[in-house]
């Protein structure tokens, strides 16, 4: 999931102005705004690791969103150009390299992706 994480950066960025996307978060204990999640950094990086690897293998994306995301499902957000800094900076640096049905994950960071994992697939 790294490595793939590392190619999808180094791609450049579809020259679209608004794209939609649907994510899964796989959230941890202490990150911001959380709350009610118990199991710690490692444990939500395998899990993420795990979903991404049913996602990637064809699992049905929905489904997915609905038993392991930490946000609301259906978790889908539309991303524009000018508005994407109101968003988690992870989500326009993933989205954007994406092309429509392509999965892609944004691996946690305290900036870019402050609330955990974000498996992410561009709808549009």
């Amino acid at each position: 999931m790294d490595a793939e994480a590392k190619a999808l950066m180094a791609k450049p960025e579809q020259a679209v102005e608004k794209i939609e996307i649907q994510h899964i978060l796989i959230a941890f204990a202490g990150a911001p705004r959380m709350s009610g999640i118990t199991r710690s950094k490692d444990e939500a990086k395998a899990l993420a690791e795990k979903v991404y690897a049913e996602a990637m293998g064809g699992g049905d994306f929905d489904t997915l969103v609905k038993q392991y995301t930490n946000d609301s499902a259906p978790g889908i957000y539309p991303l524009t150009q000018a508005g994407r800094a109101g968003m988690v900076k992870s989500f326009g640096d993933v989205g954007f390299r994406l092309k429509v049905g392509e999965i892609g994950v944004a691996g946690w960071d305290a900036t870019a992706s402050p609330f955990g994992w974000h498996i992410i697939k561009r709808l549009k």
